[in-house]
């Protein structure tokens, strides 16, 4: 099963890249609740690859009262600092890492930046030793300071709404890290992150590219797909893949293609097994237009009729039951009927 981290990342793509351009103390306290969230509880429920190199000395390190280093909110909340060390006691950069820092980060607002510094040397100095303290209070100190410059990142120019956009801000984000860390530490921190920022703006730039039809755009989505570790399928198959038949699907609709073409694109999409289920779906929901759209033609002609209303309602009653078996259709139907005397449009869709 997908744990809880790459589960919560998949959120925080957009959140990240509109916080970007917002002020450095305001991202501090509002961008770093999102990234949080999608480590926070990593470590506990996937295999770790460094777990017999954790010195022992430093299992304290979890398990601290928040007395002294958490914030009000944070109290009953275990400090999460667990940090890796190889058998020479030096640290080893991973998301973990990164889980530290923002623990004791989302307290801003409750103190000030200056005094989760302070706090954090503190919590460090008494967990750790040499040589890996003075290494986790150097990296400490460059994240800090790549937080407050990360909301110094100015908005591109481009269309707020295209993936040129966002992968401009990427991008940026990008080399302000290469600025801050070397690359074994870019990958230990944000690693997973970056992986899943590239699949999606790369999914966006299939979607957006006009020289492909909708059945090369499944294609080339389904390639991306194929690409991901294999954790990361079970989650993102359902919610991404019923998105981008959605859009489709309806890009199809909207240009009036044929049955062939929207079965090669499922069929590049999802394989025949879904395609087989959808257009079963399809034949259910062009019986369901059908029955629908008659009954509400046949309900118009005794609405125009000269009856009584008294006869008029008995008479759309009968035929209500005679065609919709189920109470569940008939319930459903009341919809249909509410929407087509106000005008508007069938949600047969």
């Amino acid at each position: 099963m997908l744990n809880f981290r790459k589960d919560s990342i998949f959120i925080i793509l957009p959140i990240i890249f509109i916080l970007l351009i917002g002020g450095a103390l305001f991202w501090l306290k509002s961008g770093n609740d999102a990234e949080t969230q999608s480590t926070e509880k990593s470590q506990s429920k996937s295999p770790n690859p460094f777990s017999n190199q954790i010195d022992p000395s430093n299992v304290s390190a979890t398990t601290s009262s928040n007395t002294q280093f958490g914030s009000a909110s944070q109290q009953d909340i275990e400090i999460d600092c667990q940090m890796n060390l190889d058998a020479g006691q030096r640290l080893i950069v991973n998301e973990q890492t990164k889980n530290c820092f923002e623990f004791f980060i989302t307290q801003y607002g409750e103190k000030s930046i200056e005094q989760i510094k302070a706090d954090f040397e503190k919590y460090i100095k008494a967990n750790y030793q040499e040589p890996a303290l003075s290494q986790i209070l150097d990296l400490w100190t460059r994240y800090m300071d790549y937080r407050e410059q990360l909301g110094n990142l100015q908005p591109p120019t481009s269309n707020a709404n295209s993936a040129k956009y966002y992968r401009e801000i990427y991008d940026k984000q990008q080399n302000l890290r290469e600025t801050y860390f070397s690359r074994e530490e870019i990958q230990g921190l944000f690693g997973e992150e970056n992986l899943y920022h590239e699949y999606t703006l790369k999914r966006m730039e299939v979607m957006e590219n006009k020289s492909l039809s909708e059945a090369e755009k499944a294609k080339q989505l389904k390639s991306l797909f194929d690409q991901l570790p294999d954790d990361w399928k079970e989650n993102l198959e359902q919610m991404n893949k019923l998105e981008d038949l959605r859009s489709l699907t309806a890009d199809l609709k909207a240009r009036n293609a044929s049955p062939q073409e929207i079965r090669q694109m499922r069929l590049n999409l999802v394989g025949a097994e879904a395609t087989g289920r959808l257009e079963a779906l399809d034949t259910q929901r062009g019986q369901w237009q059908q029955q629908v759209t008659s009954y509400l033609s046949e309900r118009d002609t005794i609405m125009q009729s000269g009856l009584s209303d008294s006869a008029k309602t008995a008479a759309i009653n009968d035929l209500k039951q005679q065609q919709f078996i189920s109470e569940q259709d008939r319930l459903r139907l009341n919809t249909f009927e509410t929407i087509h005397d106000q005008g508007g449009k069938l949600p047969f869709n």
